[in-house]
């Protein structure tokens, strides 16, 4: 992976460079599907977050739940869960943007006074498309999208998984390497430099 690779992966739409991390372990909970479904989804948050040397926890001290993650049929389901405008204050604005883009997935990142990522919320709208995805490579594709703060056209044309010799999806080797690079303890919490990506290229040659 170049550094060219690299700074795209972070560079919005608009052209600006905005990169961040987790500055606590996650701690996950889910809503909307059946328990079985959870334990898939907690074990690929569990498994980015070691891999990143950040960890899970069950109840981060400040907030309780610091990663929330809400499976719906419809966008409008949201607009009738109790106090969710009050955690997103843009809410019902939000929505109506979803409901005329017919997206099916939505992020919202929350940040600490260092930059760092505080808590997250994800959206998953169950249309056909997501439902035909086998649960276990819809839960590592979120965990990797919500590891860090990506561009919002980081994925928009490769995947960060891979496919085994049997298919089974797994992280890619390559966004693996980045993850891990970029949790090193000498690298930031946030940037908004481009000049972040030349670190995290130079750091990438000590985790492969």
């Amino acid at each position: 992976m170049t550094h060219d690779d690299i700074q795209a992966l972070f560079t919005r739409a608009d052209g600006t460079y905005a990169f961040a991390r987790w500055g606590r372990p996650l701690a996950p909970v889910a809503f909307g599907i059946e328990e079985p479904s959870i334990g898939i989804f907690k074990g690929a948050l569990e498994a980015l977050a070691t891999l990143a040397g950040n960890g899970t926890v069950e109840t981060d001290p400040e907030l309780g739940s610091n990663l929330m993650m809400f499976f719906l049929r419809d966008w409008d389901e949201l607009r009738h869960v109790p106090d969710l405008d009050r955690m997103i204050p843009d809410l019902h604005p939000l929505l109506g943007r979803l409901e005329r883009a017919e997206a099916n997935q939505y992020r919202i990142f929350r940040f600490d006074a260092q930059g760092g990522i505080r808590a997250a919320f994800v959206f998953l709208r169950m249309d056909a498309h997501l439902v035909a995805v086998p649960a276990a490579t819809l839960a590592l594709s979120q965990a990797v999208q919500t590891i860090l703060l990506w561009s919002d056209r980081a994925f928009a044309d490769r995947s960060p998984l891979a496919l085994t010799p049997d298919g089974d999806a797994v992280l890619g080797p390559e966004i693996g390497a980045l993850i891990r690079a970029a949790y090193d303890p000498v690298m930031p919490l946030h940037a908004d430099d481009p000049s972040h990506a030349l670190r995290l290229a130079a750091r990438l040659g000590t985790v492969q």
